[in-house]
């Protein structure tokens, strides 16, 4: 089926939004769907590209819920599905621990298109705001992660880079004192 750009990311809006229906974030307890919401304003700011502000919103529902691939692409065609695939991790728990799942899932971002890696770092600013925020503990994980996953986010949009970037220079800027 043939969307015009808008329906595209408005059928994603309400796709996502079904397929995390009950889910909470985290640490806010918010519908899970604030984040894939916030994520996609980011995108949306430095493009107006409908295929990537779709993916932005639907860049965790085959990762967290229970839908695959496939039906992704059934509902949105190729394009978004290519860019939904390359957003949802590879690795699995029997990949090892954390620190080699996630080296597993960087190295596969390093080959990524800028625009998956545009929304990639849209997904970092985000989580790194909440996480700093409401998990300090974590943080110190999270943002070591971060640090290695930017060194390969390098085809993203350069304006989400630099804010990256600086979410992580500032984070370490401010333990380095405590």
């Amino acid at each position: 089926m043939s969307y015009q750009p808008f329906d595209a990311v408005k059928k994603a809006l309400f796709f996502a939004e079904d397929a995390h229906k009950g889910q909470k974030r985290k640490y806010t307890g918010e519908n899970y769907i604030v984040h894939p919401i916030a994520v996609s304003k980011i995108v949306a700011s430095v493009t107006s590209d409908p295929a990537m502000i779709a993916a932005a919103l639907l860049h965790d529902v085959v990762e967290d819920t229970s839908i695959n691939l496939s039906e992704i692409q059934d509902e949105f065609g190729p394009e978004i599905a290519n860019l939904v695939d390359w957003l949802t991790d590879i690795s699995c728990p029997s990949d090892g621990n954390r620190k080699t799942r996630k080296a597993l899932d960087r190295e596969r971002l390093s080959h990524a298109p800028a625009d998956v890696q545009t929304i990639k770092l849209a997904d970092l600013i985000d989580n790194s705001d909440s996480i700093i925020k409401h998990d300090p503990n974590f943080a110190v994980i999270y943002m070591k992660e971060k640090t290695k996953l930017l060194e390969v986010l390098t085809k993203g949009d350069s304006t989400l880079f630099k804010k990256a970037k600086n979410i992580v220079f500032t984070y370490y800027s401010i333990v380095s004192k405590v």
